[in-house]
C-alpha cells in the first residue's frame, strides 16, 4: 500500500504550520428520525487505490446502498486516489475541503493523518457525537484505543483495532531454489544475496523484476535488520527517524549517522552490478510487466512486501501455478529478531472537516464495520456473484466474475472476518506465533508529533531524499561511500540536525509526562 521512494518529494503541505492551522469545526448534533426519513444524502468515501474498470464494485454498492438506504436513507460513492503520486494527491484532496468527500481512510503511519488533523482537514469528534452515531464502533474500542485518536480532547479518526494484520515488509523468495542454492531458507541479507546469485546463473532470469517504485522499503528493512532500529509514526513518509529498541528515550537518524546506511548502499551496489535488477530499473516503469505474478509463475526470484501478501496472496497461488514449488519470507529484522507491531491507527477512518453529513457519515461507517450484511459487501461484494463458499466453510471468488475493488483498509473486523479460500492459514498462524515472540508494540500512539518549528526543514529533508534514495536503492553510483557523504552532508545542510534536536526535545517531554 505505500511504496514510493519518490513520493517524499512532493511533501509540499509540510511546510504549512501544524498546530496552527489546526481548526475547531462546529459539529451539527441535528440529525434525527425525522431528518433520516425525509432527507436522503450521498456519503462520498475516499479511498487509496486505482479506480476498478469492470462492473463488479457497481454491482455491490448498488446491493449495498439498498441497505443502507433502508437503514439510515443514505447510499455511498467511493472516490479512488490512483496509486501513482497518491501521497500528494491524496493531501491535495482533502486540503480542498470543498464538501464533495466525507469519509476519510487515513493512517498515521502512511497517510498523514495527524499532518492533516493539524492543518484542519479532518472533523474534531465529540465523544458524544461518536455515541449517538455510531454506538457499535463506540463500544467496541476501549477507551485507552480512544485516547491513542485524540488531540486536545477531541477525536479524530476511528482505529481499525480489531483486525489482526501484519504489514512489516520482507522478501517473498522460492523456498525450493534456497534448497537447490544449498541454504536452509534464507534468514539474512547474506543468504538473499547468496539465493539471487544462484537464481541469475541457475534460473537464467532477472532475479528482481524491480522498478524504483519498489526501492523505498529498502533502506529501512536493511537497517531494521542489522540493528534495532524502530521507525517513529507521524513525522514524514520516509521513515527516515526513529529510536532503538535497546534506548527508546533517544532520538535518531540511521540514514544520518551509523554504519548501516553505508553497509546497505554498498550492498545494493553490488547488487547492481551483479544483475539482480534491469540496467534501466529507475526509468523502465514496468510496462505491463508485474514483479508479483511473475514471482507466482517461475519468471522472479523474489517479492518484496509485507508478511499479510505472503500468506493471502501468493504461499498458495504459487504452490497452484508451478507443482512441487514452495515459498518463504525473509522478514526485515528477522536477523536482530527487530519487529514491531503496527499501531492501531495504520488504518482508521476520519470524518472531513466539510462534510456537510458528519453524522450520517458516522452511520454510514458504523454499519460498514459492524452489521454483518454491509461488511460483507464492501469486503467481499455479493455472495453468489462476487464470492461463494465452499464445503469447508472457506469464501472463494466465483470464477469469472468481476471483483470488487473498495480498498476497505480503515475499519476491518475480525469478529465479522469470513476466512478465504486463498489464504494459507496454518502459515498466518505459524507466521503470528514467530513475530509475537519477539514484537514490541508500537511505543509512541499517543505521542503526536508538532512539526511547526521545522516544517521548512522537514520540506527541505524530504527532497533531499528524493533526489539520491534512488541511486542509492538501486546501487547507481559506483563511489558509493562518496556519495553517501554527499547525501549526508546535503542533509545536514537542509536541517536535518534541528529536527533531530527539536524531536528530541518533544521525546523528553512525552516521557517527563507519563511519570
Amino acid at each position: 500500500m505505500k511504496s514510493n521512494v519518490f513520493k517524499a518529494v512532493c511533501m509540499t503541505l509540510l511546510s504549512l504550520n501544524f498546530f496552527s492551522c489546526k481548526q475547531k469545526t462546529t459539529v451539527r448534533n441535528s440529525t434525527n428520525d425525522s431528518d433520516i426519513k425525509n432527507h436522503h444524502v450521498i456519503i462520498t468515501y475516499l479511498t487509496v487505490g486505482n479506480k476498478p474498470k469492470d462492473s463488479g464494485t457497481s454491482e455491490m454498492l448498488e446491493k449495498l446502498n439498498e441497505r443502507l438506504t433502508k437503514l439510515v436513507n443514505a447510499e455511498l460513492v467511493i472516490y479512488y486516489i490512483p496509486w501513482n503520486n497518491y501521497q500528494t494527491n491524496y493531501n491535495l484532496k482533502l486540503a480542498e475541503k470543498d464538501g464533495s468527500i466525507d469519509l476519510i481512510g487515513t493512517g498515521t503511519d502512511w497517510l498523514d493523518a495527524w499532518k492533516n488533523v493539524g492543518l484542519g482537514n479532518f472533523m474534531p469528534l465529540s465523544d458524544d457525537m461518536i455515541k449517538t452515531y455510531a454506538p457499535k464502533t463506540w463500544e467496541s474500542v476501549s477507551s485507552e484505543h480512544w485516547d491513542v485518536c485524540r488531540l486536545d480532547g477531541d477525536i479524530y479518526f476511528c482505529p481499525e483495532d480489531n483486525y489482526t494484520q501484519w504489514t512489516n515488509h520482507g522478501f517473498m523468495y522460492r523456498l525450493d531454489w534456497a534448497k537447490e542454492a544449498g541454504l536452509n531458507g534464507v534468514h539474512s541479507w547474506e543468504d538473499m544475496t547468496k539465493y539471487l546469485s544462484f537464481v541469475k546463473k541457475e534460473k537464467g532470469i532477472i532475479p528482481w523484476d524491480s522498478n524504483g517504485a519498489s526501492s523505498t522499503f529498502h533502506p529501512e528493512g536493511y537497517i531494521q535488520s542489522k540493528s534495532d532500529f524502530v521507525i517513529v509514526d507521524g513525522i514524514t513518509s520516509t521513515n527516515m527517524f526513529g529510536v532503538t529498541r535497546g534506548n527508546l528515550r533517544k532520538f535518531y537518524s540511521p540514514l544520518y549517522e551509523g554504519n548501516e546506511f553505508i553497509e546497505y548502499a554498498r550492498l545494493m551496489r553490488k547488487w547492481n552490478e551483479s544483475g539482480f535488477w534491469h540496467k534501466n530499473v529507475l526509468t523502465d516503469n514496468g510496462g505491463n510487466r508485474n514483479n508479483r505474478d511473475e514471482f507466482c509463475t517461475g519468471l522472479s526470484g523474489v517479492e518484496q512486501h509485507h508478511s499479510q501478501t505472503w500468506y493471502t496472496q501468493v504461499y498458495k497461488k504459487l504452490k497452484e501455478n508451478i507443482p512441487g514449488a514452495d515459498s518463504g519470507f525473509f522478514w526485515f529484522g528477522e536477523e536482530s529478531q527487530n519487529v514491531v507491531y503496527q499501531t492501531i491507527t495504520h488504518g482508521a477512518m476520519a470524518i472531513s472537516a466539510a462534510s456537510k453529513h458528519p453524522e450520517r457519515a458516522l452511520m454510514v461507517y458504523d454499519l460498514l464495520r459492524n452489521d454483518k450484511e454491509c461488511y460483507n459487501l464492501i469486503n467481499y461484494g455479493i455472495e453468489g456473484r462476487q464470492y461463494k463458499m465452499n464445503s469447508s466453510g472457506y469464501r472463494e471468488a466465483v470464477q469469472g466474475a468481476n471483483g470488487i475493488v473498495t480498498n476497505y483498509w480503515w475499519g476491518r473486523n475480525d469478529k465479522l472476518e469470513v476466512r478465504d479460500s486463498q489464504t494459507a492459514w496454518d502459515v498466518f498462524d505459524s507466521i503470528n506465533a514467530t513475530y509475537n515472540a519477539c514484537k514490541i508494540d508500537y511505543p509512541f500512539s499517543q505521542l503526536v508529533w508538532n512539526l511547526s518549528n521545522v516544517s521548512s526543514e522537514l520540506d527541505a529533508v524530504a527532497n533531499v531524499y528524493g533526489q539520491y534514495m534512488g541511486n542509492i536503492c538501486y546501487g547507481q553510483i559506483a563511489d558509493t561511500d562518496s556519495y553517501v557523504e554527499k547525501f549526508r552532508n546535503d542533509l545536514r545542510n537542509a536541517g536535518i540536525e534541528k529536527i533531530i534536536s527539536e524531536f528530541q526535545k518533544q521525546l523528553d517531554s512525552f516521557y517527563s509526562n507519563k511519570k
